[in-house]
């Protein structure tokens, strides 16, 4: 089965933009969830994984949230690239 991928000429700036915000909003809110289940799992089985929400201190948890945000910002962008408009240009 092949995929075929639709890219759009030059996508739109206003589109991009929201695909920036929209990709750090779900970042955020993903290493939120992350981080209370391995705190958790961590309280569960007594087991020293340090991830807090304090990223100032912890490298592990200030990588984790970078990761997390720079995923979700590339796989946002990707789709504005690959979809098309919902409303096609009209020729005036």
């Amino acid at each position: 089965m092949h995929c075929v991928v639709y890219m759009t000429a030059k996508p739109d700036p206003l589109r991009i933009a929201a695909a920036v915000i929209l990709g750090i909003i779900t970042g955020v809110i993903l290493f939120l969830v992350v981080a209370l289940l391995i705190g958790t799992i961590n309280d569960m089985v007594h087991m020293n994984i340090s991830v807090s929400t304090n990223v100032a201190e912890n490298i592990f948890s200030a990588v984790l949230l970078a990761v997390l945000i720079v995923a979700c910002v590339a796989g946002f962008y990707r789709k504005v690239v690959t979809t098309p408009p919902s409303e096609p240009e009209q020729e005036d």
